[in-house]
């Protein structure tokens, strides 16, 4: 008796962004009100970062909460429905329960009860590694549709005294939508993590540590720090590096890019990365950080629903997207504008 033949998913068609949305922290944060606990000022921190204000979310809004937000935004800019998902991909590391996952959560409260759910801890590369997955579920025939989100409460993974990151961060949601595309509509991923790096960026100690019990453990809250010049150093150079790498992979030259969306890591950083990309002095360029401030796995798509709502971005709009951040992971791609 011959074997059955399987049936497979639709064959390999092209992909591409429908729709994206945002959630920001209710409460707006400007520098002077965290300068005390670091010395600092507010001149210090406009220098090092270019941020003016960031966004905190209130004490009862959840990353669920932000989540959900920004998801239906997200929804209703791209003109599809909740049960039309086929998988949630979602991207954070302020979510502080191991399991269930935030997306399974996610995808009931928005309605997309049937979905695929899962998260990824890539930190501020969280959204790129999540979009760099569902678009090839969506191009594999999977999926007709796939909902990615990036969530962060930084505000609850700061020690206010750290000096090395604590004034960057913010809160955050954003999402975006993709789906089935007649022509291309993202290039290929330029994706990846350096390992050997991961103090770099890090907590101060992990979650076990915190629960022990005895004279020698260590009771305080786990927070994040970073080491300043290393990161900017490697952000500006080796992510350049990786930004150019996806630019060739989608068969293009810089001076073809007309939004560039980095990951909202500092404004420093964003100049230095459009200087040595050598982008045209037209390019329409991400600073969403100034007033958010640094919201990792949120940062790029609230950063292009800003663009586009503001209408910086038009929608065929060539853009570059670059994450990156502890790991120390990155991914790089080119998309169209929806």
């Amino acid at each position: 008796m011959s074997k059955p033949t399987l049936t497979a998913p639709a064959p390999a068609r092209y992909s591409r962004l429908l729709g994206v949305g945002g959630s920001r922290g209710e409460r707006i944060v400007p520098n002077d009100d965290i300068v005390g606990p670091i010395d600092s000022s507010d001149e210090w921190i406009q220098q090092r970062t270019g941020i003016q204000t960031r966004r905190y979310a209130n004490e009862d809004t959840t990353v669920a909460d932000m989540s959900v937000a920004a998801a239906k935004d997200a929804l209703k800019n791209a003109g599809i429905t909740a049960d039309q998902v086929g998988a949630v991909v979602l991207g954070t590391v302020t979510w502080w329960v191991q399991t269930p996952s935030l997306a399974a959560i996610v995808a009931d409260r928005i309605g997309a009860t049937a979905a695929a759910a899962y998260d990824i801890s890539a930190a501020c590369a969280g959204y790129a590694y999540g979009v760099a997955q569902a678009e090839g579920l969506v191009r594999a025939g999977v999926v007709d549709h796939a909902l990615v989100i990036g969530v962060e409460k930084m505000s609850e993974f700061i020690d206010p005294t750290d000096r090395s990151i604590s004034f960057i961060l913010g809160d955050g949601a954003g999402a975006a939508v993709i789906g089935p595309s007649d022509t291309p509509g993202f290039g290929p991923a330029v994706w990846g993590a350096d390992g050997s790096k991961a103090q770099v960026i890090s907590q101060t100690h992990s979650w076990s540590d915190f629960r022990r019990s005895g004279p020698d453990a260590d009771h305080s809250w786990p927070t994040l720090r970073q080491e300043g010049p290393t990161v900017f150093k490697w952000a500006t150079f080796e992510m350049t590096k990786v930004a150019k790498k996806a630019i060739e992979a989608a068969g293009l030259t810089p001076e073809q890019i007309d939004v560039f969306v980095p990951h909202q890591a500092n404004v420093r950083i964003i100049d230095h990365m459009v200087k040595y990309l050598a982008l045209r002095d037209d390019v329409v360029v991400g600073k969403d950080i100034v007033d958010t401030g640094n919201t990792s796995a949120a940062s790029i798509p609230l950063a292009l629903e800003r663009l586009i709502r503001e209408g910086q971005a038009k929608s065929g709009d060539i853009a570059l997207q670059i994450g990156f951040g502890a790991g120390l992971a990155y991914a790089a791609q080119v998309v169209i504008v929806p």
